[in-house]
């Protein structure tokens, strides 16, 4: 029972981690429909958001070394600065773009758990609704090679909201991306592409009580199913999300959020 339950936690972060519906929000709200404390578990959250990391890494696997290696490159290699400096001011503005949550999500660490309640979660996935049907119609032509310090810093505060509960980080740095008038397939890498840091801190933040864990050893298995899971549902949730956005369907998740949210404040009223 207990590797069907993490299985069952891998597929669900699996799926709402990439599109823009919010993993946290949605596994707040499935312990709460259900009064359950098996989502209590920090360990496995840790667990289930590496599955998913290595997912996305996979898909940008050559982006992230490209940006690597003409990082690297403008810094040693002078007579080939011209030729990478598109690349570099890239990997600076992720950086940028990662200040403002890495700040806020420092002063508010301890007090995140308080954010948690169920209006609260209702209205974050209207919020998060109203942004996605808002870049409904907007379509951007600025690429890689356009992008600004502004757009960085734009994006960044947008990204600082998503500490919010419920309210989806990779829905809102898309509507963020969009806004500033990214091309769709230029939105979609910079989301993801930023997504790296941030579970990255995220992790590593959890890694010390994650090594306490006392009975660590009997969980592997469980865990690592649901690590598994999560991974795999992550990689096909991408692609699926990948396409939706490239045909300009974004929208369509706002419909899933407004739904939820009435649902919400129908069934918790």
């Amino acid at each position: 029972m207990s590797i069907i339950k993490y299985l069952i936690l891998g597929i669900i972060q699996g799926l709402t981690e990439p599109l823009p519906i919010s993993s946290s929000g949605h596994i707040f709200l499935f312990k709460t429909l259900f009064n359950t404390n098996l989502f209590n578990s920090l360990n496995f959250e840790i667990i289930a958001n590496f599955g998913s990391f290595i997912a996305i890494l996979i898909i940008f696997w050559q982006d992230i070394m490209t940006l690597i290696k003409s990082f690297f490159t403008y810094l040693f290699h002078k007579e080939k600065r011209k030729d990478n400096i598109v690349n570099f001011k890239y990997c600076w503005y992720i950086v940028i773009s990662t200040i403002p949550v890495g700040i806020i999500g420092l002063i508010f660490k301890e007090r995140l758990e308080n954010l948690y309640t169920i209006k609260g979660l209702a209205w974050a996935f209207l919020i998060t609704a109203l942004m996605l049907f808002i870049v409904k119609n907007i379509k951007g032509e600025k690429t890689d090679q356009d992008l600004t310090l502004k757009d960085a810093i734009i994006i960044g505060l947008f990204q600082a909201v998503t500490i919010v509960p419920g309210i989806s980080r990779s829905g809102t740095v898309l509507v963020a991306c969009l806004l500033c008038k990214l091309t769709k397939e230029t939105a979609l890498k910079y989301t993801f592409i930023l997504y790296f840091p941030v579970s990255i801190a995220t992790m590593l933040l959890g890694v010390k009580d994650f090594l306490a864990t006392p009975d660590l050893t009997s969980m592997l298995l469980p865990y690592s199913v649901g690590m598994i899971a999560a991974g795999i549902v992550t990689y096909l949730s991408y692609k699926w999300l990948s396409n939706i956005v490239k045909k300009g369907k974004l929208w369509k998740f706002s419909i899933y959020c407004l739904v939820l949210a009435i649902f919400i404040f129908i069934y918790f009223r």
